[in-house]
């Protein structure tokens, strides 16, 4: 369990400057990445049937219509389906022909006329999750295609990929297989192409092999987990996790807790609040997996809060973690622990997350890693509360979440 304190807080702050340009130059070196990308994806919203034309322009359209692209939503990204079931016959991918009448880069076009980007989705194996072309033995085909196209985002998924049994199963769980090659070797077909299009490579392979601890390599976020399932217990599955590995975020590549579940009407509104606001101060990469036709009013304004937008955006792109205040319980595994903070560019960032039970929350700010002694300003960036003092005591009812930003008096 990864516990901050004010040593590890200060090394972590030590990443702007000089350092923060020398981590960077491990990374990918085309300036994409350096907040969490923001956008909208279509798997949620009807799997197979979304990936098209009809679906992609029909979300670029709302971003403009609904304001989100002002609060930088961004990435219109279609997800598996898009392609026919072959490739052609000189090896590339086809846009299946029904669901792009216009074509890729038609669509792309005009997502770009609308100060938007386009991504698409495909597979590290011999096929995608749903059985259509994976790119194993096509990456630098692929990837040359992608940047014609003017691709600006590539979610590079695990299915179908090499095992131990043959042929592999859709899904490959051997621990004693290592991912990471596939990976090196999509990273090295997109950065061929950098200059006629650099594409934000996403890593998809599901937390596997500690992909946190090599990803910035090779991409510029990567899943820490299995699936976001659309249920509570994955939410907490996943804000668990990222409680256990925040170093290893920063500017140009973020731990990615898979697509958000605000809007689709299965989560209750604190449940979202709680999601939507862990995403944003683990640094999490936000997209939008909800119908922005049908989306509910209350769920809209989770993804507008543009105060957590912020959080989320800060430049300085340090993730929070969980710290134990003195007395508070030690955390549990598998559990979302209630207290979070983490450094801004511009102040600390303090949440109470009451995944596990509701109650009043408080904390004197001298234990809070980041706070030395004295009197803070802060606010409560879903209410809107604000006070000041040395301490913050607040009422968060059962899995709803409290974020505060804290600047000096």
């Amino acid at each position: 369990m990864y516990l901050l304190n004010l040593a590890n807080l200060v090394a972590l702050s030590h990443l702007t400057g000089v350092a923060l340009s020398v981590a960077l130059q491990r990374r990918l070196n085309d300036s994409l990445g350096l907040t969490p990308h923001m956008g909208w994806s279509s798997w949620n919203v009807a799997q197979c049937d979304a990936a098209s034309e009809t679906y992609a322009l029909g979300a670029a359209n709302k971003f403009i219509e609904l304001g989100l692209k002002d609060l930088g939503y961004t990435y219109v990204n279609i997800d598996d389906c898009w392609s026919t079931k072959e490739r052609d016959a000189s090896g590339n991918l086809v846009p299946d022909p029904a669901k792009w009448p216009n074509g890729i880069r038609a669509v792309a076009d005009q997502i770009h006329g609308l100060g938007l980007k386009f991504g698409l989705y495909g597979c590290a194996g011999e096929m995608t999750c749903a059985g259509y072309p994976g790119s194993q033995g096509h990456e630098a085909q692929d990837a040359e295609l992608l940047a014609s196209w003017g691709v600006d985002f590539w979610k590079h998924d695990n299915c179908y990929t090499p095992c131990v049994s043959d042929p592999p199963p859709q899904t490959c769980w051997e621990a004693s297989v290592d991912t990471r090659p596939w990976y090196a070797t999509m990273h090295d077909a997109f950065k061929s192409v950098t200059s006629v299009k650099p594409i934000l490579l996403n890593i998809c392979q599901w937390g596997r092999n500690e992909v946190w601890t090599w990803g910035a390599q090779y991409g510029h976020s990567w899943r820490i987990e299995a699936d976001n399932w659309g249920d509570w217990a994955s939410v907490v599955r996943i804000g668990a996790k990222a409680s256990e590995i925040p170093q290893y975020s920063g500017p140009g590549g973020f731990n990615d807790l898979d697509m958000l579940f605000v809007g689709n009407g299965v989560l209750t509104e604190a449940q979202e609040r709680l999601h939507f606001g862990l995403w944003a101060i683990a640094k999490s990469p936000l997209v939008i997996g909800a119908d922005l036709n049908t989306i509910s009013e209350s769920s809209l304004n989770i993804l507008k809060n543009k105060d957590i937008i912020s959080i989320n955006q800060d430049e300085l792109g340090i993730a929070a973690g969980i710290f134990q205040p003195p007395n508070a319980p030690a955390p549990v595994a598998g559990e979302i622990y209630p207290y979070w903070a983490g450094p801004l560019s511009d102040g600390v960032v303090i949440a109470f997350a009451a995944a596990s039970g509701g109650g009043t929350f408080s904390v004197n700010l001298v234990d809070v890693p980041g706070l030395e002694g004295g009197s803070y300003s802060w606010k409560e960036l879903y209410s809107g509360e604000e006070g000041s003092g040395e301490s913050i005591t607040f009422d968060v009812a059962d899995d709803d979440i409290a974020i505060f930003k804290v600047t000096t008096s």
